[in-house]
């Protein structure tokens, strides 16, 4: 019991002031703040940690730094933007919200009537946090493919400007 205590007390310790620590994405330089939602936010056991916009970009720190091993990982509850334990959180994959980084959205909700409410207005599927990071490993490649496209779009009209 003690020892669980210190690990959600240090869990949150960590997680206060996350976005003033990680303003913007490492991978893609987006508003974590703007994005508390998705934002996600993990340490690693050498004590290092990260804060990125959203799965898709944890997802790619994960692939690089296949070496180090998370101890903590934590996710924005879509409704109220605060951090949840990633792993026993209720996640949808799919649905009509666009998604952040991805065509196929992943969410994140600390109540699973919150995830079944979202499902039914929104459509998608319900998901474990394995099938959620197993499918922002799927859809990589079509996803950064996406924001490439997006990226040079926006940087010819602004040169047309």
């Amino acid at each position: 019991m003690i020892m669980m205590f210190c690990i959600l007390v240090t869990a949150a310790a960590f997680a206060q002031d996350d976005i003033k620590k990680y303003p913007s994405c490492k991978y893609c330089g987006m508003d974590r703040e703007k994005f508390g939602h998705s934002r996600m936010l993990m340490e690693y056991d050498d004590g290092t940690s990260l804060g990125a916009c959203s799965l898709h970009c944890m997802a790619v720190e994960l692939a690089i730094h296949i070496d180090k091993t998370p101890t903590v990982i934590l996710v924005g509850d879509y409704n109220s933007k605060t951090l949840i334990d990633a792993e026993k959180a209720f996640w949808v994959i799919g649905g009509s919200k666009m998604g952040v980084m991805t065509k196929r959205a992943k969410w994140a909700f600390e109540k699973k009537e919150d995830a079944e409410r979202f499902k039914t207005e929104n459509g998608g599927d319900l998901a474990s946090f394995e099938q959620a990071v197993r499918a922002a490993y799927e859809d990589m490649y079509s996803d950064t493919k996406m924001i490439r496209e997006r990226r040079k779009m926006r940087k010819m009209e602004h040169k047309h400007q």
